[in-house]
């Protein structure tokens, strides 16, 4: 389908630069093999004590099948269909074949001369892949110590931000709807720089949250490119409406991005919205698997939230205690689709993941946390930043949704005329360096 104003998807060959280390393409996923690849050696003992020789064995095969891995991604190789037949094999391997159909030429579909998003996706499908064929290590998490790390260093800006939540609680009661809002914007602001705290941006490198995210919110105003945040707080007070009015209970669906602090943020915001009765029911979407080096999993999402119950602070306690109620009630549910580890475009949704798109429908607003979500909503095409962000959707639009995320790829669009450009002069690496951020909603109920 031809969009004006949108050029093809980038390939692997192209640059990528910022402030994480500054890698190009090609070195960042060849880094981030090497370090899946030592974490699996030092944890050899761990495996032989668990499993005994079977584990030992099993390491060393994996071991081999990813160095193979890393150098077919250095030298250019055609991309391999997947032989380990789960559940997400054939849905890969059909979209894999439709790639190699669009190839000018009929030449194979190779790491470099293959759209980007695409080949990043395929390199921690195939990571799985290595562990899928060799079990018992089928459900070890090649990237949990680095997730792990990022969870205990940033402790005190998790104290913090749980403080303030727990404070504002006890207060609710006597707040204005004016007074809420402003304390909505502040916990939506710190949900959205959470966003910052990105491991497969950084190659792994230590990116935790150290400081209070609240006392940094005014110096961060400035970088916002574009905010929709007050159309999001209207969306959820006219679904909170259309609730106190019997019609519907408010749900809001969070589609998640990092573990660690960004985590924190995100069930923080969720805490809020349902204590303030702005939502009546939160659904969080993670990965079925590890992927992106610190995406959320179901064993993330637990252990975060029973971490942060038995915290030796008051307040972070309180939180985690709460949290652990709300999803033994029901009011929040954690929920993960082959869909989100697949490396389609969110346009293809309706059409490749009917069920998932439909459960999206029966939202109130989706919030799509990230970087990589924000390329899947664009088709990480290289979008002039001008067009229209409901355009660049490309009729992905199954309920009000918006999207917050630190800038950390060459993709950006709904920018006013002449912003990037004086962007460019300020900033060479505004694009990719993290230091700004968008919050962008979309509704299907506006006018275009």
């Amino acid at each position: 389908m031809e969009v004006q104003g949108m050029f093809p998807p980038q390939s692997l060959s192209a640059k990528f630069e910022g402030s994480f280390a500054y890698l190009t393409v090609r070195d960042r996923l060849p880094t981030i093999l090497t370090k899946v690849i030592d974490t699996l050696h030092r944890n050899k003992d761990n495996f032989f004590k668990e499993y005994g020789g079977t584990g030992v064995q099993a390491e060393k095969r994996a071991i081999s099948f990813l160095s193979k891995l890393r150098n077919e991604l250095q030298t250019d190789k055609p991309v391999l269909a997947l032989t380990d037949n789960v559940k997400d094999t054939e849905a890969w391997n059909q979209y894999m074949q439709r790639q190699q159909d669009l190839m000018e030429d009929r030449q194979p579909a190779s790491w470099f001369k293959s759209p980007w998003l695409y080949m990043e996706c395929y390199m921690y499908r195939r990571i799985q892949e290595a562990l899928y064929m060799n079990p018992p290590m089928s459900t070890f998490d090649v990237f949990k110590e680095g997730k792990t790390q990022s969870f205990f260093e940033s402790q005190e800006a998790i104290k913090s931000l749980c403080t303030y939540l727990q404070e504002l609680i006890t207060n609710m009661e006597n707040m204005t709807e004016m007074q809420l809002r402003e304390h909505f914007l502040k916990l939506f602001q710190v949900s959205l720089w959470g966003n910052k705290c990105d491991l497969s941006i950084s190659a792994g490198q230590d990116n935790s949250q150290r400081s209070s995210s609240l006392d940094s919110l005014p110096d961060r105003q400035r970088f916002i490119l574009v905010d929709d945040s007050n159309k999001v707080w209207s969306t959820l007070v006219a679904a909170q409406e259309c609730k106190a009015s019997g019609m519907k209970h408010a749900r809001v669906d969070i589609v998640l991005d990092n573990a660690g602090f960004e985590l924190i943020t995100d069930l923080v915001l969720a805490d809020f919205l349902v204590s303030a009765g702005l939502a009546k029911q939160i659904r969080f979407h993670g990965k079925s698997f590890p992927w992106f080096v610190s995406d959320v999993t179901k064993q993330d999402f637990d252990w975060t939230i029973m971490q942060t119950m038995v915290a030796n602070h008051n307040w972070m306690s309180a939180s985690g205690v709460q949290w652990k109620h709300f999803i033994k009630e029901g009011t929040w549910s954690y929920h993960d689709h082959p869909f989100w580890t697949l490396p389609h475009e969110f346009c293809d949704m309706a059409a490749d993941a009917t069920d998932l798109y439909t459960m999206l429908q029966s939202s109130d607003l989706i919030l799509f946390k990230g970087d990589l979500n924000y390329r899947k909503l664009t088709g990480d095409r290289s979008w002039e930043h001008t067009v229209l962000f409901d355009k660049a959707l490309r009729g992905f639009q199954p309920a009000p949704l918006c999207s917050l995320r630190t800038l950390k790829a060459n993709v950006q669009v709904g920018l006013q005329p002449g912003q990037a450009e004086k962007l460019s002069c300020q900033d060479p690496n505004w694009m990719t360096n993290g230091k700004y951020a968008v919050v962008q909603f979309s509704s299907p109920h506006r006018e275009q």
